[in-house]
């Protein structure tokens, strides 16, 4: 037991765990006061906060385009000279650790959602039109696109990439302060432990809500597909049996059990994406995709600072960029324990441009499917997702299709194992941001794999209602989250300087390549 204690930061521990188990209590006792208070602070923070998560996820990724495709983007990271894993694992563990709720859930039923009230920014579209088809994709790529793939993984791992691996600091969220405060910040640092606690909590609030609506949504599925009662005890039942592979997974650590997850849930995706394109509108789809990717592009600027209907963006995107932000200080450690001996460039070009490109493709292969299928027969699936929500739209989409029966089946596994490796990535992240370090003990990466479960389940007693609390709550908790992912504006920049300089990079010189045609000519 004392080795279990020897290097963890017992306040940060104690905070973070204290405030989610309060969460739930006062929520046991006192749901309504719950849901009151998270409405209030909801409301709050949207109005309050919600440009500023608007600017600052979307100056994080034109900085890291900028660093990354500069010749900074050449300086190599981790202290390693070449990766310590393959490209597609490395790609196939990010994403899948993002996609815990977008890679089925929201892919089914943004679109759908869009396509069915044309988004406030796209004015003079009718809504249920062919004509709305790229607006409605384009309004899911604004909200899972490039913005909300680089504050995952682009500008906060460069930080905590240099200052762990390179001058030995610990692998906590209030690393990204170390080029700012120095040493101050890590040692019996209240503002330190505040940091901490609190992307703990955002993080935990993020994964936990998933492990939540995946009862909610496996249970329709499993309803839907085997006649199974969709009661409560299968509800516990799927996320008991969710939490203890997401325990084992994470005992089993990066190179093991995430990363076969990580594999096979990938090539399960692309199978899907190939079988839907040849047994589904295969033509539409690339079609829309291109278009729809086109206008998403073009209104780039436009979409991404909109600020008109508040009620609007307090739903679609200023809740989905809140919960990247909560995700963020977390994210940039899990993507910096595993991207040792990448270049910036490498980094930039995969979390910043491929991951949120494939991402499109994959909402434009599952949502667009179900738009084609809605402009053929109206209702066909905006009639289940009106009357059962989010999680029947998917299981409306593979119903219509051949092999409809294999289809639902392949696509909750998806949805089961992009939770999955959710959970068991964040439940090793939080453990070593406890700890400071990429190898914490196992026993405490179980345990909060378990006690993020232990949440899902009791908030799913209580009421569905408590869930949605909690999601609203991402909201909340990602206003002191952003404040720190703001000072990276500054560190990133400083810190890469740093780094060139200690690989000797001179940014002023001129490619040797360049420098012989120069001659030659």
């Amino acid at each position: 037991m004392k080795s279990v204690f020897k290097d963890m930061d017992v306040p940060v521990f104690l905070v973070s765990g204290g405030l989610l188990i309060l969460f739930v209590v006062i929520g046991f006792i006192n749901l309504n006061f719950i849901t009151n208070l998270v409405d209030v602070s909801f409301a709050f923070s949207v109005k309050y906060f919600g440009a500023l998560y608007q600017i600052v996820l979307l100056g994080t990724f034109l900085i890291a385009i900028v660093i990354g495709f500069s010749k900074f983007g050449k300086i190599r990271l981790g202290k390693l000279e070449k990766p310590e894993m393959n490209a597609f694992r490395w790609i196939s563990i990010i994403m899948c650790t993002l996609l815990a709720a977008g890679g089925v859930f929201w892919a089914a039923a943004e679109p759908m959602f869009h396509f069915m009230d044309t988004p406030p920014y796209y004015t003079g579209i009718e809504s249920g039109t062919v004509e709305a088809v790229p607006a409605a994709l384009a309004a899911s790529f604004v909200d899972w696109g490039f913005l909300a793939w680089a504050i995952l993984g682009t500008l906060g791992t460069i930080v905590l990439m240099h200052v762990h691996y390179e001058k030995k600091v610990p692998l906590k969220p209030r690393a990204l302060l170390y080029p700012i405060f120095g040493d101050k910040i890590m040692k019996n640092s209240p503002l330190g432990t505040f940091v901490d606690s609190f992307s703990i909590i955002a993080v935990a609030a993020g994964t936990i809500g998933p492990i939540g609506f995946l009862g909610l949504q496996a249970g329709f599925g499993f309803n839907s597909l085997f006649n199974i009662p969709n009661d409560m005890f299968l509800h516990v039942t799927i996320v008991v049996l969710l939490v203890l592979a997401a325990g084992v997974s994470a005992a089993t650590g990066i190179h093991r059990g995430i990363n076969y997850l990580s594999t096979f849930n990938v090539l399960l995706a692309l199978f899907l994406i190939v079988a839907m394109l040849i047994l589904g509108p295969g033509l539409f789809i690339f079609d829309s995709f291109v278009m729809s990717f086109g206008t998403y592009v073009e209104n780039f600027l436009t979409a991404t600072l909109y600020r008109g209907d508040q009620d609007w963006l307090s739903g679609w995107t200023v809740f989905f960029f809140a919960w990247f932000l909560g995700y963020g200080p977390m994210m940039t450690i899990f993507v910096a324990r595993i991207s040792r001996g990448r270049t910036i460039r490498e980094l930039v070009t995969a979390v910043a441009i491929i991951a949120p490109v494939v991402t499109t493709f994959w909402f434009s292969v599952v949502g667009g499917t179900g738009i084609y299928q809605e402009l053929l027969s109206p209702g066909s699936v905006s009639d289940a997702l009106i009357s059962n929500g989010p999680p029947a739209a998917m299981i409306a989409i593979t119903e219509q299709l051949p092999f409809g029966m294999i289809f639902g089946i392949l696509f909750l596994l998806a949805t089961i194992i992009f939770v999955l490796t959710t959970t068991d990535s964040m439940s090793l992240t939080i453990a070593i941001a406890t700890y400071g370090h990429g190898d914490p003990p196992k026993v405490i990466r179980v345990f909060w794999a378990l006690v993020m479960g232990a949440v899902a389940i009791l908030l799913l007693t209580i009421g569905e209602g408590s869930i949605n609390a909690l999601q609203s709550f991402i909201v909340v908790t990602a206003v002191p989250v952003v404040f720190l992912m703001l000072t990276t504006f500054y560190t990133a920049p400083k810190t890469v300087m740093a780094m060139a300089e200690e690989q000797q990079i001179d940014v002023n010189k001129v490619e040797p390549v360049l420098e012989e045609k120069v001659k030659s000519n």
